[in-house]
C-alpha cells in the first residue's frame, strides 16, 4: 500500500506502486555513511539468535531463553539513520522490537531517541510507542497505531536528530517532532555521542498494560532487520566529525518541516495517535511539561 496526498492534503491510498515524492533529500557529509551490516554494527547479546543473510539484512530471534541485539560501532552527534524493518508476525503479544539511538547510559544523565514496536494477539494492532530522554529524564511518551501491518513487507523507520529538532518518520511521514526549547529551561541532546541499537525481547508490561503475557508455544519469535542507512556525524573524543562543515541546505543537517510536511504531521497524529503526554493532565496535575504548549 502506498500513501499519497492530494492538493488538499487528504491521503489516497493506491494498491499499485507508484514513486513517492520524499519528504527531504540526505546529502551525505564527509563523515558516517554507511550501509554495510558488518562494518557498521556489532552483537550486543543472544548468541546464535542474530542472523545475518548474504545481502547484509539481519534477523532477531526471541525464545523463551532470551532475544538478541545489536548495536553500531560508532557513536555520532546528529544525523539520520533509516532502518527498514519487518516486525513479529501472529501472536507478537509480550514481545517489544527496538530501533533507538542512546549515548552511556551508566552515567545516570543519558540522551535517547526510542522507536519501540510492542507486539499484540493476532488480529489486533501494533504499538509504536515513542520516547526521548534528556539527560537522564524521559516521560515524553507519544503512542500511535500504524495504518498498514508491519508485519508483511519492510517499512522505513528514521529518525533525524539535528540542532534544531528530533524528527520521528515512517515511510518519510513525519509523526513526531520534538524542538530543541532550551531558551524555556528545558534541556536538548546536543552534547552526548549516541550509538544505534537494536533488539528483540519480551516484556511482561508490553501487551494491553501486561493484561496478555507472551504465548512461548509460539517461539521463536523473528523481527527482520533490512537495508539501512546511516548518514551522521562520527563522534570521537566527545566531537563531531561535521564541527567544521558547512551546513547544505535540504540536507538532514537543515532539514524542518515544509507546508506539505506539517500536514501530513497533522494527518498521522489526528488519525494515529493514541496517547500524547501532553496531553495527560492526570499524569501531570500541576501543569504539562513546558515544552507541550509550544507544540
Amino acid at each position: 500500500m502506498v500513501l499519497i496526498f492530494d492538493q488538499c492534503n487528504n491521503v489516497l491510498l493506491l494498491p499499485k506502486v507508484v514513486t513517492l515524492v520524499v519528504l527531504m533529500v540526505s546529502i551525505p557529509t564527509t563523515n558516517g555513511v554507511g550501509n554495510n551490516f558488518n562494518d557498521e554494527f556489532e552483537q550486543t547479546f543472544g548468541d546464535h539468535r542474530l542472523k545475518i543473510d548474504g545481502e547484509g539484512q539481519a534477523s532477531l530471534i526471541l525464545d523463551q531463553y532470551s532475544g538478541a541485539g545489536f548495536r553500531s560501532k560508532k557513536d555520532y552527534l546528529f544525523g539520520r539513520v533509516d532502518m527498514p524493518m519487518k516486525l513479529v508476525s501472529g501472536n507478537s503479544a509480550g514481545t517489544v522490537t527496538t530501533f533507538y539511538l542512546t549515548s552511556d547510559q551508566s552515567t545516570g544523565r543519558h540522551d535517547e531517541i526510542d522507536f519501540e514496536f510492542l507486539g499484540n494477539v493476532s488480529g489486533e494492532p501494533y504499538t509504536l510507542h515513542t520516547n526521548i530522554y534528556t539527560q537522564g529524564k524521559g516521560d515524553r511518551e507519544q503512542q500511535f497505531h500504524l495504518w498498514f501491518d508491519p508485519t508483511t513487507a519492510f517499512h522505513t523507520y528514521s529518525i533525524l536528530w539535528n540542532t534544531r529538532l528530533i524528527m520521528f518518520l515512517v515511510d518519510e511521514i513525519p509523526i513526531r517532532v520534538f524542538r530543541a526549547n532550551e531558551d524555556i529551561g528545558m534541556p536538548f541532546p546536543k552534547d552526548q555521542p549516541m550509538r544505534i541499537q537494536c533488539s528483540l525481547w519480551s516484556a511482561e508490561w508490553a501487551t494491553q498494560g501486561g493484561r496478555i503475557r507472551t504465548d512461548w508455544s509460539k517461539a521463536p519469535f523473528i523481527a527482520n532487520y533490512g537495508k539501512f542507512k546511516i548518514d551522521a556525524c562520527i563522534a570521537t573524543g566527545g566531537k563531531s566529525s561535521c564541527t567544521n562543515v558547512p551546513e547544505v541546505p535540504g540536507s538532514w543537517r537543515t532539514h524542518d518541516l515544509d507546508f506539505k510536511g506539517n500536514n501530513r504531521l497533522k494527518w498521522a497524529r489526528a488519525k494515529y495517535m493514541i496517547y500524547d503526554y501532553c496531553g495527560d493532565t492526570k499524569r501531570f496535575p500541576q501543569g504539562v511539561p513546558p515544552e507541550c504548549k509550544r507544540d
